[in-house]
């Protein structure tokens, strides 16, 4: 099945619409990627994700990724040079505990909407939304497969 199939209609646009919140805050963009499994180490395939998505490019080097391959329950979370410097050691480990505890309970969209909630709320601390930002990336769920 495809990863894009794993999820209803409802539960896209709650998370889309959770980035979108998000990122009303903070200059910070924020990406989700879908897909069934991967060969390589999860934190690997993240990076290679966060390339193709171009999430480098942003001025602030203030893109996160959240990479979920689902049908092998691996998850990543990855953020850019910029935001990278700004958050406290294992932050990252932390939103990803928490959303490994909501998808034991079957909670996948839920708590992928609370981890873009906590990311949103660390973009806005160190890097606040400026009346000439631009939404640098696209906001819709990313699905893929590794090749």
């Amino acid at each position: 099945m495809s990863p894009s199939k794993y999820f209803t209609g409802e539960q896209k646009e709650a998370m889309v619409a959770a980035i979108r919140e998000a990122e009303k805050n903070t200059s910070g963009e924020i990406r989700i990627h879908f897909e069934n499994h991967t060969r390589r180490e999860v934190l690997d395939r993240a990076a290679q994700v966060f390339a193709e998505l171009k999430m480098h490019k942003t001025a602030l080097r203030n893109g996160v990724l959240i990479y979920i391959a689902l049908e092998d329950r691996r998850l990543a979370i990855l953020g850019d040079a910029g935001i990278n410097a700004k958050v406290s050691t294992g932050y990252w480990d932390d939103i990803s505990d928490q959303l490994v505890s909501d998808f034991k309970q079957g909670n996948v969209c839920g708590g992928v909407c609370k981890a873009v909630h906590a990311i949103g709320l660390q973009l806005k601390n160190f890097f606040p939304h400026r009346a000439d930002d631009v939404n640098e990336l696209p906001d819709d769920l990313s699905f893929g497969q590794e090749k």
